[in-house]
């Protein structure tokens, strides 16, 4: 067993809101939210008082202890007053992606019984189509006058919030996570140092429960919560130099995001005093390259599913504890963890073999909301002499090694990790397949990194249609109104079979080689050396070449689409930041993911080169 200081601290009984109300008591001019595209400002006593009003409103239309309430903003100030006002009232909030479909979104709320839905100021009627009847309380940026309103005490156990993952099942899993779960990750931080003053950035999506470590830690430290622009909207250079001046102390980034600056800019991440990086295998190339380039302070690898509320383990990464590895381990537990090895039996394996992945403490969620057989198949209670309480059944397998450090080699199920969120690739063939538009789908992950992809292989359910493009296309369209971007393929074979292994099962290991090596068409543009508008030296020929080191394509064709080209937003960003640099301009990831085609993107860059002269 590996544990950090088994049981928290005894005031853990209060609810994690309550420290940000003795902050607003006793410092209520420290800075409590930045937001650094606007300038906005919340001290401690704007956040508790704004947050009173709304909680007061949420009161006011029925929302009380026990309910959900579904707040439906993007990163930024409003979204941390709609969390803190929901945590007053008693009642939990349910985060929506507001890029995802609006579909997915209502059903959350359905699944979650919503009592209401926070919004933005001015965007009441697009909040109020996704659960028509729910009342939708705006967030208010001027606090009301009196009163700054009372806190429902709560206790350990009751509710604070709901994030979903995605399920085998084709329904996304509502995972609920209580208030002693959240101060088990934020309390004395031992994966990193937090105080008063210390400046921690906000940069993931509201719904992905990185979010929990940028804000509630941040709050319960009175430190600062910094809140960052999408790289996408900002660029990559100016993103990085925000950092900077905006004297960011702290910052989680996804592993496909550190991979691909570790690539393009690793000596940026040396303004940091803490990195952390998480959400899929971390490889040591890219930490080499940034340990090597002036490094943070301190670079931790962290790692935890949703159901042990964020963070479970960590490991601080060094030249010397990265010498020989080909593998970044996961490390060892945060505090108030524990973390065992078991096998099918549930039972401990030796260290060095292989098994499980199981975690107990307080941080380990109440379960799956509405799954009672579900929550009872992957939260247990291990037989034996010593009371473990309930654990966590992660279904990744690792092994303990030197200095009993855990190291992860895959997992027990067919889930993967896309830009950090957890995707069942079940729920994508199930979804497919529930258009109608196919008979059978089964979609896998191809590469890692920057490159992952997912890669989906299709029979048509009309065997006539002569067009797999325009089927495609179709399937695409379908897919978007049910799924979040990072769940959707981006490439499709259709075909008219799948191949079979000896079990008679289908042989996926051939469905991605044989997608790996049909490649693109041949190209009309001939070869980047040719003659004509794409020889050596133009601005086409070196768009061309970086589309197809980016995308990792052997070549490519003028009305090539970006994104089904296995692109996503964080190639988008590096392809951009690399045309950047060789043409002299000043392209934006934007300017990537709006082009319809491999030729309007050559004519942006033409218009930018000749703009500068």
């Amino acid at each position: 067993m590996d544990s950090q200081n088994a049981y928290p601290r005894t005031d853990s009984v209060a609810g994690v809101h309550h420290a940000i109300g003795q902050h607003a008591r006793h410092c209520p001019d420290a800075l409590a939210v930045h937001e650094a595209a606007t300038g906005r400002r919340l001290t401690y006593r704007d956040l508790w008082n704004l947050a009173g009003s709304v909680a007061a409103r949420l009161t006011a239309a029925g929302v009380g202890p026990g309910d959900a309430c579904g707040i439906a903003l993007d990163r930024g100030a409003d979204l941390v007053v709609a969390m803190l006002a929901v945590a007053r009232t008693g009642a939990c909030y349910v985060p929506l992606d507001n890029g995802a479909p609006a579909r997915r979104s209502a059903a959350q709320l359905t699944e979650t019984a919503a009592r209401a839905l926070i919004g933005a100021p001015g965007d009441a009627a697009r909040v109020r189509a996704l659960a028509p009847g729910l009342p939708v309380i705006e967030v208010v940026r001027e606090p009301a006058d009196g009163s700054p309103g009372t806190s429902h005490a709560g206790g350990p156990d009751d509710p604070l919030y709901v994030n979903f993952t995605s399920g085998t099942s084709g329904l996304p899993k509502a995972v609920v996570v209580p208030h002693r779960a959240v101060r088990r990750l934020v309390d004395d931080p031992v994966y990193c140092t937090l105080g008063p003053g210390t400046r921690v950035g906000n940069a993931a999506n509201p719904s992905f429960d990185a979010t929990t470590f940028e804000i509630w830690a941040a709050l319960s430290a009175r430190a600062t919560v910094v809140v960052l622009p999408p790289v996408v909207a900002a660029g990559l250079d100016d993103w990085l130099e925000l950092l900077r001046t905006e004297r960011v102390d702290a910052l989680f980034l996804t592993t496909a995001l550190f991979h691909m600056v570790a690539h393009e800019r690793p000596a940026a991440l040396g303004v940091l005093d803490t990195l952390l990086v998480g959400g899929e295998a971390l490889t040591p190339g890219a930490a080499r390259r940034v340990l090597a380039a002036g490094p943070p302070k301190r670079l931790v690898n962290v790692y935890g599913p949703t159901e042990a509320t964020t963070f479970a383990t960590y490991y601080d990464l060094t030249p010397e504890r990265l010498e020989d590895l080909d593998r970044v381990p996961i490390g060892h537990a945060i505090q108030h963890t524990t973390l065992h090895v078991l096998g099918p039996d549930l039972l401990p394996v030796p260290d060095g073999e292989r098994g499980e992945l199981c975690i107990g403490g307080p941080g380990i969620a109440l379960g799956y909301r509405g799954r009672p057989e579900l929550t009872a198949e992957r939260f247990v209670t291990v037989p034996g002499p010593e009371d473990l309480g309930t654990l966590y059944r992660t279904g990744d397998v690792v092994s303990r090694g030197p200095g009993g450090r855990l190291e992860i080699f895959g997992r027990l199920d067919r889930q993967v990790k896309m830009r950090g969120f957890r995707v069942e690739l079940e729920e994508i063939e199930l979804a497919a397949v529930a258009t109608g538009l196919v008979e059978a789908a089964v979609v896998e992950k191809a590469a890692e990194g920057a490159s992952a992809a997912l890669v989906g292989f299709v029979l048509p359910a009309d065997r006539d249609d002569a067009e797999p493009a325009a089927l495609v296309g179709r399937l695409r369209t379908a897919l978007a109104e049910v799924l979040p971007d990072y769940m959707l393929p981006s490439r499709w074979s259709v075909l008219d079979r799948l191949p079979l292994g000896p079990t008679g099962k289908v042989d996926r290991a051939a469905l991605l080689a044989a997608g790996a090596g049909a490649g693109n068409p041949p190209s009309p543009l001939g070869g980047p050396a040719d003659e004509g508008p794409f020889r050596a030296g133009s601005v086409s020929h070196d768009v061309l070449r970086l589309w197809c080191e980016v995308l990792d394509l052997p070549d490519a064709r003028v009305d090539d689409n970006f994104i089904a080209s296995g692109g996503n937003s964080i190639l988008a960003i590096q392809l951009s930041s690399r045309i950047s640099e060789a043409a002299s301009v000043d392209l934006g990831p934007t300017d990537v993911l709006l082009a319809a085609d491999l030729t309007e993107l050559i004519d942006v860059v033409s218009r930018s080169m000749s703009g500068r002269g």
